[in-house]
């Protein structure tokens, strides 16, 4: 009987003590900026734009310098860290359709795009849904069309979420958005989003809540506040950072960031809110150049994945901190899920969690694999140095391991090889110099695609001519086609 009373005891102490560990979860706000790029921050080495606010947000927590997206652009980036899931599972591998640029240009058919994120994944906000917080996502979604919203995918509230990726409206009000009213005439979408997210957290301030805070900044168009445009056009960029229209959407991303901030401040939050900063991808080389990085949104190339990165927790995470850990947003999931406490062991989570690094540990050696059986058009084919002019992205895949990056492209299963460390501008293939390095990554990354059962297309297109894209890329380089060019490349294709 003593010993019965002694486990019944023991028991409601470790279930009181549950639920006061429940009780200290804190809450999480997660500001994602769209396309914006690894070195478009002052405190990343801009001299060019300015952003206090996210440099102070920076200095309170842990920044990580080889932060990366789990894609070069938004749709599926943003699908593998609401899943924790690579691309395979979910099978979002762009932004519909596959199959973009010329027909004549394309050797083989794509993989063909998922385009709604499947309501039987059990998604993160689910996941803090289970756990009694209140959920808004407050921004851009771009995961699937009606059914496929926020409010389908464990979010309490909705604002402004729904398939569109680009604001179709533009920048000022009215938006053309079902998912968000108009604001007064010339209302800026930045500050409207800021302002429903501030009556969001003081709604909720007596709540464990999470934010999902996902700005459209500064994913085209580029539409910026007249006055900040013309600040910045009184200021000298260099030749990598230079537009100040870009300039000064930047300033407004960061002064709504500053404002976010403040209120979570304000109102006594800080120690009992982790913050999340980053980007979906990494930013269009034609706007502002991520240099010393190659290429840019769209491209596997590190300019294209390769994202600003912050943890930022008052009192958990000691400020002014740095990692140069490479980590990805597909660790998000988990990194909270262990935070938080949750104990459903059957998630299968790709990403690993991140916590260790916030108490001074190193992780575990990991690669981290990005696999995208698809195609992008060029963005401007004098600018995005990629592997050819007229494609940022062609089917293939890559892996990251230690210092050392593996490209594979399915078109002509050409390899390249790079050291990321000593040549982080990606320009010296090594991978006939380095035949056992090159061996050893590409078994790596074979193994993993067919644990993963990843699909690789491998039907040839019948519409490809070799002559006409020999045409294509002679013109571009004589500079005859320069510049963003589908109409001309219409004209030679008829």
């Amino acid at each position: 009987m003593k010993k019965i009373l002694i486990l019944f005891f023991l028991a409601a102490f470790l279930s009181c003590q549950k639920k006061d560990s429940k009780e200290e979860n804190p809450n999480i706000v997660l500001i994602m900026a769209d396309d914006l790029g690894w070195s478009d921050l002052s405190f990343m080495g801009s001299n060019y734009y300015e952003t206090p606010n996210i440099d102070k947000l920076s200095k309170s927590g842990m920044t990580f310098y080889n932060g990366y997206a789990s894609s070069a652009n938004c749709a599926p980036s943003r699908a593998s860290m609401m899943t924790g899931k690579y691309h395979p599972d979910h099978g979002i591998y762009t932004v519909s359709p596959s199959a973009r640029g010329i027909d004549k240009t394309r050797k083989i058919i794509p993989i063909k795009n998922t385009e709604n994120l499947d309501l039987d994944f059990f998604l993160m906000p689910e996941m803090l849904k289970n756990e009694g917080y209140i959920n808004a996502h407050i921004g851009k979604w771009h995961l699937g069309s009606k059914g496929f919203y926020p409010e389908q995918n464990g979010f309490n509230i909705n604002i402004g979420g729904w398939e569109k990726g680009s604001p179709k409206g533009g920048y000022f009000s009215p938006y053309k958005n079902p998912k968000l009213e108009d604001g007064p005439k010339g209302e800026y979408l930045t500050d409207r989003l800021t302002n429903e997210a501030i009556k969001f957290i003081d709604q909720n301030k007596k709540n464990r809540f999470f934010l999902h805070l996902s700005f459209h900044s500064v994913h085209t168009p580029i539409q910026s506040k007249k006055e900040y445009q013309e600040n910045y056009s009184k200021k000298n960029g260099d030749e990598n950072h230079n537009r100040p229209d870009y300039a000064g959407m930047i300033h407004s991303l960061d002064e709504n960031i500053g404002r976010v901030l403040n209120q979570i401040e304000k109102l006594g939050l800080s120690g009992n809110t982790l913050i999340i900063f980053t980007s979906d991808n990494g930013g269009i080389t034609a706007i502002s150049n991520q240099y010393p990085l190659r290429a840019g949104k769209g491209s596997y190339y590190e300019g294209g994945i390769r994202v600003p990165l912050i943890f930022s927790w008052q009192g958990k995470i000691n400020a002014g901190t740095k990692s140069y850990e490479r980590v990805s947003n597909i660790d998000f999931y988990p990194t909270i899920k262990n935070i938080i406490g949750h104990n459903n062991k059957n998630l299968e989570l790709d990403g690993i969690d991140l916590n260790p690094i916030f108490e001074g540990k190193k992780l575990d050696k990991r690669a981290l694999f990005f696999h995208f059986p698809i195609y992008l058009e060029a963005y401007n084919v004098q600018k995005d140095a990629g592997r050819d002019p007229l494609f940022r992205t062609r089917p293939g895949s890559v892996i990251i391991k230690d210092n050392w990056k593996l490209h594979h492209y399915f078109e002509d299963n050409a390899l390249e090889l790079y050291n990321i460390v000593e040549d982080v501008s990606e320009s010296k293939d090594l991978s006939k110099i380095n035949k056992e390095k090159t061996k050893e990554l590409f078994d790596d990354l074979k193994k993993w695609r067919n644990d993963k059962n990843a699909p690789i297309p491998s039907e040839k297109n019948p519409k490809y001519n070799q002559k006409f894209v020999d045409s294509l890329i002679f013109l571009i380089k004589d500079k005859k086609l320069s510049g963003r060019v589908k109409g001309l490349i219409r004209d030679l294709d008829h």
